[in-house]
């Protein structure tokens, strides 16, 4: 059975750093693509980075380029998220998601991709 649980979330003053982590069971992560998605109030989830396949490739957001980091550890299932030069706009709820590797073709950062979601962890970013 396939299951996400996010994890690290909590207020932290512009500029500031956290790590999200995403502990995941029921599947290896190299077979499945993991993306964190966030969600900000009033506005659509959006797709901000994914981590996929043996080699570990990456995908980010314009967004979030430069300042945010995906990774793995294969041995532990988990998946974090170091998110550096937070700005009040990255408050948000954060969820990471999967889906198989063979399944995602689409755009890897597209909702629609994934059919297995974490809870979300909650991200304020304000002074």
């Amino acid at each position: 059975q396939v299951q996400l649980v996010e994890s690290g979330g909590g207020l932290v003053q512009p500029g500031g750093s956290l790590r999200l982590s995403c502990a995941a069971s029921g599947f290896r992560l190299d077979s499945y693509v993991i993306t964190w998605f966030r969600q900000a109030p009033g506005k659509e989830r959006e797709g901000i980075s994914c981590i996929r396949g043996k080699a570990g490739s990456t995908v980010y957001d314009d967004s979030v380029e430069g300042r945010f980091f995906i990774s793995r550890d294969n041995a532990k299932n988990m998946v974090y998220l170091q998110m550096n030069s937070l700005k009040p706009e990255d408050t948000a709820v954060y969820y990471c998601a999967t889906g198989p590797l063979e399944t995602v073709v689409g755009d890897v950062l597209s909702e629609d991709e994934y059919p297995w979601w974490g809870q979300g962890t909650q991200v304020t970013v304000s002074s």
